[in-house]
């Protein structure tokens, strides 16, 4: 008696040329609906599923394997006299693999306006079913969800005329994996419709294996999310350079959700996860240019990004610093031509566009899981959020809201001082304000600028002793969340400066 294969795909990629290589090895094929129509068309003779359970699909299609023929078939073990005799008294014979994957569900819910009836109809009961069954006696049956695994399989079958216990152990626990995603998706998609929080699922796919994490001694993998996300590293493509690093990631990261915020011609460079330069500007040679001169000592060995697509004439102004990475929307050939001559430099590029379904962040702590919402709100900056008696000028309200929209990325407690669209100074994550601004102001007389200044706070001023610093430092106009019991305290001190200062009400503390 030949042995029998039932196949039922959604994903029809392969099965073709698949089920007729397994007819000319001598099996039967048992197929359902859709698969069935398919493989007769291209002349591959199969076995209804109805023949073999002696019963009708029913319910436009939700039952037709739900059947003992089939999970008798399959669940069997063949060392077992007692579930052969089971099989005699009840004319039930093998299937020896099962060929299935299973109904788009999470393609479906990522249709614009998809209902919840649609979504429900998509949801596969018999194929889990029978993958499940298969995979549990993996000792005896071939389970493939996958057509990647075809050749595997057709290849052991034409040498040895079976798979291999520890292919079949393999691609039983692939099944596994495969369904318990699937039902993740269905249960991430209705526990929010149905008010549930108790459990969290996530799916991710791995990306890469790292040579080693954050220090040399910790091992690392990189995992993506299956679906596609903008401004992620994870979804770049690497067009030259060596291999991304834990820590290279970690900054690149950083340095993508700053270039997100802008609309503008943007450049960033960032150091261990803080910008250590940011600017607008014409052109990304000339946002560049005011980039490396904002810190050209910081951004040695740095990462920078673009939002617009890096043209030979950037590539060149850039061509002569050390950096580990360079990321853009686009680059022309001259562009990666120049770049190409350094070969340990990593280009990358990245999927940027608006997105506007909302994403969730997560931290893992030791034994645990932090989730927020990511910190996606942005005010803009308005001369009616004054607090005191000099209003900002329009210039310093346009370098306010360009500092408002960088400082949101530095290590708290941070300090971006700001002239002319450039970053010209930045503090970040000291123990207290006053110890940030004073770096960031050091940083910014260093270039020699000291008057016409424009501070922004991620957090309140706390008290009046920063206003009155940084004032001394050249700093005319103050953008911060407001909210200290001592307000009052840093609004007098900035009128008696001649100092501006504008309450945002919202905080962006990056710990």
């Amino acid at each position: 008696m030949n042995r029998r294969a039932l196949v039922s795909v959604s994903d029809k990629r392969g099965v073709v040329d698949f089920c007729r290589s397994l007819k000319e090895l001598g099996w039967d094929i048992i197929a359902t609906g859709g698969t069935m129509k398919l493989l007769e068309n291209e002349g591959i003779e199969c076995i209804n599923i109805s023949d073999v359970t002696g019963f009708p699909e029913i319910c436009d299609g939700r039952v037709k394997t739900l059947h003992p023929k089939v999970h008798g078939g399959l669940l069997a073990r063949r060392d077992d006299e007692s579930h052969l005799e089971a099989l005699r008294e009840n004319q039930i014979e093998f299937i020896d693999m099962v060929c299935v994957n299973l109904y788009p569900f999470r393609q479906t819910i990522e249709k614009e306006g998809v209902t919840l009836a649609e979504a429900i109809e998509n949801i596969d009961i018999g194929g889990p079913s029978m993958l499940r069954s298969a995979a549990k006696n993996f000792a005896d049956v071939t389970v493939v969800c996958d057509p990647d695994d075809y050749a595997t399989v057709l290849a052991e079958l034409k040498a040895d005329g079976n798979t291999t216990r520890e292919t079949r152990m393999r691609l039983a626990a692939k099944v596994y994996t495969h369904t318990a995603l699937y039902d993740s998706c269905i249960a991430s998609y209705l526990r929010p419709q149905a008010g549930l929080e108790e459990k969290l699922f996530l799916n991710y796919d791995l990306a890469q294996s790292l040579r080693y994490g954050e220090n040399p001694h910790q091992q690392a993998t990189f995992y993506r999310s299956t679906e596609e996300v903008p401004y992620s590293l994870a979804f770049a493509k690497q067009l030259g350079g060596k291999e991304l690093s834990y820590n290279n990631i970690q900054d690149a990261n950083a340095t993508l959700a700053i270039v997100a915020e802008f609309d503008e011609c943007f450049c960033v460079g960032v150091k261990h996860m803080n910008p250590c330069g940011a600017a607008i500007a014409d052109s990304p040679a000339e946002a560049w240019a005011k980039v490396y001169e904002a810190d050209n000592v910081s951004i040695y060995g740095g990462i920078v990004a673009f939002n617009r697509e890096v043209d030979a004439a950037t590539a060149e102004a850039m061509r002569p610093v050390f950096l580990e990475i360079v990321m853009a929307p686009s680059f022309t050939e001259e562009a990666l031509e120049i770049f190409g001559k350094k070969k340990n430099l990593r280009v990358l590029q990245v999927p940027m566009y608006k997105r506007t379904k909302p994403e969730m962040q997560y931290t893992s702590v030791r034994g645990g899981l932090l989730a927020q919402e990511f910190d996606d709100k942005m005010v803009t900056i308005t001369d009616e959020m004054t607090v005191t008696k000099r209003h900002p000028s329009a210039e310093e309200l346009i370098d306010m809201n360009f500092g408002w929209r960088i400082v949101k990325y530095v290590k708290s407690n941070a300090i971006v001082v700001v002239k002319n669209g450039c970053t010209v100074g930045v503090g970040p994550g000291q123990t207290n304000r006053v110890g940030s601004a004073e770096i960031a102001l050091k940083s910014a007389a260093e270039k020699g600028f000291t008057e016409g200044l424009v501070l922004a706070s991620d957090g309140f001023l706390p008290f009046d002793d920063t206003v009155k610093a940084v004032a001394a430092a050249g700093v005319t106009a103050i953008v911060q969340p407001g909210g200290s019991i001592r307000d009052e305290d840093s609004i007098v001190a900035a009128d008696e400066l001649g100092v501006s200062m504008l309450f945002t009400g919202i905080r962006h503390f990056k710990h």
